[in-house]
């Protein structure tokens, strides 16, 4: 089943996505022109052979629901996200915020 949820986060509504799978569940949140996921997401891989593209996104680890991928802290980030100003250990919500903010 995939669950598709409108989140308000400040003044803007960012997008959670959940994917419910066998044995687990892959959750994602998007607003502006970047996005977090669960660990399922590979950041090594978006730096290394999709660099040209310039993804923006965060990665947490350990996480089972939107609202704890919005309380966690970014175990890592791609190199675009780094130039938004979202490091490693802000939480999630913090870098859907500023994903938000620098689109508008």
């Amino acid at each position: 089943m995939v669950k598709v949820i409108p989140l308000q986060i400040g003044e803007w509504t960012a997008i959670g996505v959940e994917v419910l799978l066998p044995k687990t569940t892959l959750l994602a949140i998007t607003a502006g022109n970047g996005y977090i996921m669960c660990g399922a997401l590979d950041v090594q891989l978006l730096n290394e052979k999709l660099k040209d593209r310039e993804i923006i996104a965060g990665r947490a680890v350990g996480v089972r629901t939107l609202q704890q991928l919005l309380d966690a802290p970014m175990e890592s980030v791609t190199d675009s996200a780094l130039g938004l100003g979202i490091t490693v250990g802000m939480s999630g919500e913090e870098a859907i915020r500023l994903m938000a903010k620098s689109a508008s």
